[in-house]
C-alpha cells in the first residue's frame, strides 16, 4: 500500500488475511509504504522482479494514471488505485468494489440516488450507480459549480441525469439508495432523514464508523453498507488482479470490522 499518509490503513491486514485463506501467505506479502506523488515514479522504477502491484491511496490516484497504461474506468474517472507490473497496466478497482458490495446487500438495480460529496470516491460512486442502471442523481454538495465540475461531464457521458442539492439538507421524495462519500459528520436528524428516504445507505468512509448515517440506516431498518465493504471490495478485485484468484469477502470484512473496534491494532 502506497500513500501519504498510508499508517493508518487497513489494507496491508485484508490483504495478508486474503493470502492465508488462499493458502499462499508464505509466497505473498504486503506491506505499507509512504511515497507520495513526486516519489511515486522513483518508487516504481525500484521494484524489482518480484513486485506483482501496488496499491495506492491518496494523494496517487491521479499521478498513478501517467505511469501506466489506464484501464477505460480509470481514465474515464481520471483516477486509478492500482498498478500491474506485468504490463504496467493502471486500474481503478474501487467501481468492482462498490457494485460487489451492493450486489452482496441484494442491491443489484438502482433507480434513483442521493449522492452525497463530488470528490474522487463521488466519481467512482457515479460510475457504479450507472452500472446499476440509475436515472437520476442528486448529489448533496456546499458549492454546486466545484460538484458541476468534477461530476457533470462523467454523468453526462453515463448518461446519468444529474441534479444538485445542499450539504445537510434531506431532498424531497425517496431514493433507492444513498451513497456517502464525505468524511465530515452528518447530523443525527440529517441522517435520520437520508434513510428514512432511501431504501439502502452507503457511507463509503470508515474513518469515524460506525457514523451517523451507520446508525440511521441500522434504525430505520434499511440495507446498511459501510466503508469497509467498499474497502474490502476494492481489495478482493485487486487480489484476483494480482494473484489471478478469487478470494471470499467475508474474512476478510471479518479481520477488518474487528480491527476497527480495537484501537491497539
Amino acid at each position: 500500500m502506497l500513500g501519504q499518509p498510508v499508517a493508518h490503513s487497513l489494507s496491508p491486514l485484508i490483504h495478508r488475511r486474503a493470502y492465508e485463506v488462499l493458502g499462499i501467505a508464505g509466497e505473498w506479502d504486503y506491506g505499507r509504504h509512504e511515497v507520495g506523488e513526486t516519489g511515486l515514479a522513483t518508487f516504481i522504477e525500484g521494484c524489482g522482479p518480484e513486485w506483482v502491484g501496488l496499491s495506492c491511496t491518496m494523494p496517487l490516484k491521479r499521478v498513478l494514471l501517467t505511469l501506466g497504461t489506464p484501464s477505460p474506468t480509470a481514465r474515464l474517472l481520471e483516477a486509478a488505485n492500482t498498478f500491474l507490473f506485468a504490463d504496467a497496466r493502471v486500474e481503478n478497482t474501487d467501481v468492482t468494489g462498490l457494485v460487489g458490495a451492493l450486489a452482496r446487500a441484494g442491491v443489484t438495480r438502482v433507480g434513483t440516488a442521493w449522492l452525497l460529496g463530488n470528490g474522487a470516491t463521488a466519481r467512482s460512486a457515479l460510475f457504479a450507480l450507472a452500472q446499476l442502471g440509475v436515472r437520476e442523481v442528486v448529489a448533496l454538495v456546499r458549492s454546486s459549480e466545484r460538484a458541476a465540475a468534477s461530476l457533470g461531464g462523467l454523468a453526462d457521458a453515463l448518461g446519468v441525469r444529474l441534479f444538485f442539492g445542499t450539504w445537510g439538507t434531506v431532498p424531497d421524495g425517496r431514493a433507492d439508495l444513498v451513497v456517502s462519500t464525505v468524511s465530515a459528520p452528518l447530523t443525527p436528524e440529517v441522517a435520520a432523514g437520508l434513510a428514512a428516504g432511501a431504501s439502502a445507505c452507503f457511507d463509503a468512509t470508515y474513518n469515524h464508523y460506525p457514523t451517523e448515517l451507520d446508525r440511521a440506516a441500522r434504525a430505520a431498518g434499511v440495507i446498511q453498507l459501510s466503508g469497509i465493504d467498499l474497502l474490502v471490495g476494492q481489495a478482493v478485485e485487486q487480489i484476483r488482479l494480482m494473484t489471478g484468484r478469487e478470494c471470499p469477502p467475508e474474512p476478510l470484512l471479518e479481520v477488518a470490522y474487528a480491527a476497527l473496534a480495537d484501537p491497539g491494532h
